[in-house]
């Protein structure tokens, strides 16, 4: 007897292929979940295996257009980065596989969800906090944290036996010895020989980005063009040729970045569960975008807007980056955000070259810079004298304050 239907988010590899057959051995009725973000996968080969492995049913969303406009542009309105330097690529990705995956169960009568991440990561809470809130009467069903799975399997030797004996098809090549996670924004490297964070990644890691020294030795130039701080076209200024989708202005982003070697980083980061781990992040269309909103920005927003939206760029990059994506809190972070987006418009020219993004010129209908008011060669709506009174009224606070440290030595 069936101890009920579980939903499986599955990718066709070794763990979550193991993962389908243990949960039909320990008595569920497993539905498999693909989602389509992007990553480089055989789809109908995966959809096969899993047929075969005894799916109940297999779904195969093709998710990437939802991505990009519900996810990764109000990640781009938030300039978001995680601890200075991550574009937070696996993070915005997870929420929106769980929506997905939620739909399914619900529409399925599913009382189950599932996953294959592990018990030491950030994915873990990511995908269940989202299936939690949008799902709440869900169970979740983590194998890799439960005794009788991580205790069975202690490591990929085990899986790859286990996949033997039940006919589990697996790469007859070796895998690369680190462990990768792709879709549309980037693809991760992390683990395995990478877990000495002395070590340099080897020179055959990076799948997205052109090694620099070995990119073109001319630049792209492109001028992207925003509304409401997302990005409506993008257009190669020496090719004349543009793009004006969401998926598609992105995915030749994505293009232009990686011929140029665009976009790698190599971090140490701190997972939210309390440790840190080392992570190599390949971003290159992202990090575009990150240059040339962050230019359109400054040009057309308020000052102390501004400051304050930075804030909140930081609290959104957090809360995305510990799972709370639907949390009421990153809701109304996100909504501030937009609101501040509202004159977020124009055009940036930017070169793309050897693995740097240089800003060239901008221009917007919106623009709060005023050429006469800070040119050094009119003198404009603005009297210098003004500037005595306002330095003055600056300096009080500083004089006091070191006439209170002259004070203070004289007492020693």
């Amino acid at each position: 007897m069936s101890k009920g239907t579980v939903v499986l988010a599955y990718s066709g590899g070794l763990d979550t292929s193991c993962i389908l057959v243990w949960l039909k051995e320990q008595g569920y009725d497993v539905i498999a979940f693909l989602a389509n973000i992007g990553q480089d996968e055989d789809f109908e080969a995966a959809r096969k295996k899993a047929e075969k492995l005894g799916a109940k049913k297999v779904f195969i969303e093709d998710l990437r257009s939802e991505f990009v406009e519900d996810f990764i542009w109000p990640a781009v309105q938030a300039n978001a980065v995680y601890e200075d330097r991550y574009l937070l690529g696996t993070a915005v990705a997870r929420p929106c596989i769980g929506r997905s995956q939620v739909v399914i169960a619900r529409r399925e009568g599913a009382q189950f969800v599932s996953h294959g991440a592990t018990g030491k990561g950030n994915d873990q809470i990511r995908f269940e906090l989202t299936c939690y809130a949008l799902y709440p009467e869900v169970k979740i069903i983590a194998p890799w944290r439960v005794p009788e799975f991580y205790n069975r399997f202690k490591g990929r030797i085990d899986l790859m036996d286990y996949a033997q004996k039940h006919g589990i098809s697996v790469p007859v090549t070796p895998q690369a010895p680190w462990s990768m996670d792709a879709n549309l924004m980037h693809i991760s490297y992390e683990s395995g020989i990478l877990e000495n964070p002395k070590s340099n990644a080897p020179a055959d890691l990076y799948l997205m980005t052109k090694n620099p020294e070995e990119s073109p030795n001319t630049p792209d130039v492109l001028e992207i063009e925003f509304s409401n701080g997302v990005p409506v076209k993008v257009t190669n200024v020496k090719e004349s040729t543009s793009k004006d989708s969401p998926l598609d202005i992105f995915s030749y982003l994505n293009e232009i970045g990686g011929k140029h070697g665009v976009g790698r980083i190599d971090i140490v980061e701190n997972r939210f569960i309390g440790m840190k781990s080392r992570g190599i992040y390949e971003t290159p269309g992202g990090t575009i975008l990150f240059q040339a909103h962050l230019d359109i920005e400054t040009f057309t927003m308020d000052k102390e807007v501004r400051r304050i939206k930075q804030g909140l760029g930081i609290k959104f990059a957090e809360l995305v980056y510990n799972g709370f994506w639907y949390s009421p809190e990153c809701d109304f972070v996100r909504h501030c955000i937009d609101k501040s987006q509202e004159n977020v418009e124009g055009k940036v020219q930017l070169s793309v070259f050897k693995g740097q993004v240089y800003i060239m010129g901008r221009e917007s209908p919106k623009s709060l810079y005023n050429e006469e008011l800070v040119s050094m060669d009119v003198q404009g709506d603005y009297d210098p004298c003004d500037a005595s009174g306002f330095i003055r009224i600056n300096a009080v606070r500083l004089r006091e304050h070191h006439r209170l440290q002259g004070l203070s030595s004289v007492k020693k």
